[in-house]
């Protein structure tokens, strides 16, 4: 059997705290679908195909990391995809109460399934895709907070 996990967020945009759970693991499983959300409550910065391509492109040298996009429960989207693991990336402790509940939902809905929490590193755990869009609209430097190869992709959605 092939241990297959998914990774879902809103990856608005990636960061370096997303491309190092993407990192981490890849090492751990067969294959990692990075699975881009599309939630009708939200108002993303960067329309779904942007978030594709730019995840497309900070995890090319990954043969074993595919991007997708997905809608609906993740529960159901997991069993299409034949998933055995959920991963989770945890800033803080504040995250976990809020992934706790979601990894019980997820149980519950699709008992085939198995949430996995992974913390972030130490010189991650303060970024998030809303200071990265914060700093870059006010053309301030998002160094070290994305990877380089999507950078300029960024700054570029706040010149137009």
């Amino acid at each position: 059997m092939k241990n297959i996990a998914i990774y879902p967020g809103s990856f608005d945009p990636c960061t370096n705290g997303h491309l190092d759970i993407i990192d981490r693991s890849s090492k751990i499983f067969h294959k990692v679908i990075v699975a881009v959300l599309v939630n009708s409550n939200k108002k993303p910065t960067f329309s779904l195909e942007e978030r594709i391509e730019l995840l497309e492109k900070a995890t090319s040298k990954y043969d074993n990391v595919e991007v997708d996009g997905f809608e609906g429960l993740l529960a159901d989207y997991a069993r299409l995809k034949g998933a055995n693991a959920i991963i989770k990336g945890l800033r803080a402790v504040s995250d976990f109460e809020y992934e706790f509940q979601m990894a019980l939902t997820n149980t519950k809905l699709n008992p085939e399934v198995e949430t996995l929490f992974m913390t972030t590193t130490a010189e991650n755990m303060y970024l998030s895709s809303s200071l990265v869009r914060e700093v870059a609209s006010l053309n301030g430097s998002i160094d070290g907070m994305v990877p380089d190869v999507i950078k300029e992709s960024i700054y570029k959605k706040y010149r137009n």
